[in-house]
């Protein structure tokens, strides 16, 4: 492995037609050559926040929604935040305790959480035949990515972001026989 790809982020590409990762951004929260731990960004579940977690909703944001963070474990949650105070994982964020109070997490400095349920893992080296497969791109992550209103459109607004020729692939129909 060349480097760590800690804090960037997965892009699925058009020909990936895994049903666990077709259309996803996916943050890479660990990556060694051991393997790589990361959840997906752009997938917000139909299990409303305030059924599941009442008292969460302020923190949450829009979509007031649990996440699917990947296809190993969904029935575990990883709950990420993000404010004031600089956690020790990529773009500042840090790991939140559901069973804390939101009042406790809020005077923690935490602004924002969001909330997964599973998560996308990948054994030492898989990560990279995939990526050597072609099956992904890798670009740059920020924390609007992470708590984006609009789950919906981050693929595309990622690809754009991202220029060059990924910039092209920003409106890719899904399926571009219709196109």
């Amino acid at each position: 492995m060349s480097g760590s790809l800690e804090g960037r982020l997965l892009v699925s590409r058009p020909e990936l037609h895994d049903p666990n990762f077709d259309g996803t951004i996916t943050l890479l929260l660990e990556h060694s050559s051991a393997g790589a731990f990361g959840l997906v960004l752009n997938r917000p579940l139909d299990a409303p926040m305030t059924d599941a977690f009442s008292g969460w909703e302020d923190l949450v944001g829009l979509p007031s929604a649990i996440f699917e963070g990947g296809p190993v474990q969904r029935n575990g949650l990883v709950v990420l935040g993000f404010g004031a105070a600089t956690g020790p994982l990529p773009l500042g964020l840090t790991s939140v305790d559901l069973d804390a109070q939101p009042e406790f997490v809020r005077g923690g400095g935490i602004e924002r959480v969001r909330i997964f349920a599973g998560y996308a893992g990948w054994g030492g080296g898989q990560l990279e035949g995939e990526l050597a497969m072609g099956a992904w791109w890798v670009t740059d992550a920020c924390v609007d990515d992470v708590l984006t209103s609009k789950p919906e459109d981050l693929w595309s607004t990622v690809l754009w972001r991202s220029g060059g020729d990924l910039k092209w692939f920003a409106h890719f129909p899904d399926d571009p026989s219709l196109n």
